[in-house]
């Protein structure tokens, strides 16, 4: 027997596209500034953050491709959860995407160390200057929903690394402008690679976590055990199982083993509450069965 909710509810990412929108127009406009301006001025470092922003542009666009595809599906009398999975399958890819501008933005760096190239400092420290508002914007605008969405918080930390990769192209154009020592420009580019990786690991990590069905990290199994067989009523939980259906989406089932004089409406109903009220999963399925020493449930072999 189950008790749970309906799985046709909208992401939590749906409620953040139009922000969404307006990040990734703002975000493909200046890439394309810093892409013309890179090539003008000969510098790396703005380069490599238009390489930067790219990424971040794909990856908003993968997210909100997700999200309108999520929203579709819901509908689907074959998609009993939806496609929420997209959102996931989308960090994973801008993960991929984001070691990849690291990779080549290490490599092109290195190639500079041994004769680095004139750079225009002026024109260089005015767009980075127009990057840094573009990304003030931007951040403003994901900041709520990177507490609530997976894909929105990979469009978050890339939107982050952007503004400070404006920083340190500022920098970098002031040191030339200043002291001529050119080598400053690959040096700038070398460090926004280093900070683009763990973030990128970060993420990469919990898409995974994800699509492997790990318990979530924040949850003590063996509490929720507890807690459930605390539910008068309750004399044995087993085959407990909780994982995330996407990010903000925890999901569980189990096995209650009730006494003969339980009433089972009411054990359901003060097992779900409890799920909810304690741990914030709102979709259980919940097995009842007789009491525990009948030992009517078998274990599957796997």
């Amino acid at each position: 027997m189950g008790a749970g909710h309906d799985h046709g509810a909208k992401s939590l990412g749906e409620k953040h596209r139009y922000r969404l929108w307006i990040a990734l127009a703002i975000t493909v406009t200046y890439m394309l500034v810093q892409i013309v301006a890179g090539l003008m001025t000969n510098s790396l470092a703005l380069l490599s953050d238009a390489a930067h922003m790219g990424t971040d542009a794909l990856g908003t666009g993968m997210a909100l491709a997700a999200i309108i595809a999520v929203g579709r599906a819901a509908a689907h009398p074959l998609r009993t959860f939806g496609l929420y999975r997209l959102e996931v399958l989308a960090a994973l890819a801008n993960t991929v995407l984001l070691f990849g501008v690291a990779i080549w933005v290490g490599y092109e760096s290195i190639q500079r160390f041994s004769e680095p190239p004139e750079v225009a400092s002026i024109p260089l420290l005015i767009v980075a200057s127009f990057g840094l508002i573009a990304n003030l914007v931007s951040l403003s605008l994901l900041r709520s929903g990177a507490k609530e969405s997976l894909n929105v918080r990979g469009a978050y930390f890339e939107v982050m690394g952007d503004l400070l990769g404006s920083i340190g192209v500022i920098a970098a154009a002031i040191v030339i402008a200043t002291t001529g020592w050119y080598y400053a420009d690959p040096i700038i580019a070398m460090a926004m690679a280093a900070f683009i990786l763990p973030r990128a690991a970060k993420l990469g990590r919990d898409a995974l976590r994800i699509l492997l069905q790990t318990a979530p990290a924040h949850l003590d199994l063996k509490a929720v055990t507890r807690s459930l067989a605390d539910v008068d009523g309750v004399e044995d939980v087993h085959d407990l199982h909780v994982w995330t259906l996407t990010s903000g989406m925890d999901v569980a089932s189990a096995h209650l083993s009730i006494s003969a004089d339980a009433v089972l409406g009411e054990v359901l109903a003060a097992a779900r509450q409890r799920l909810e009220t304690d741990y914030d999963i709102k979709h259980a399925t919940l097995q009842v069965e007789p009491s525990a020493s009948d030992k009517a449930c078998e274990q599957p072999s796997w």
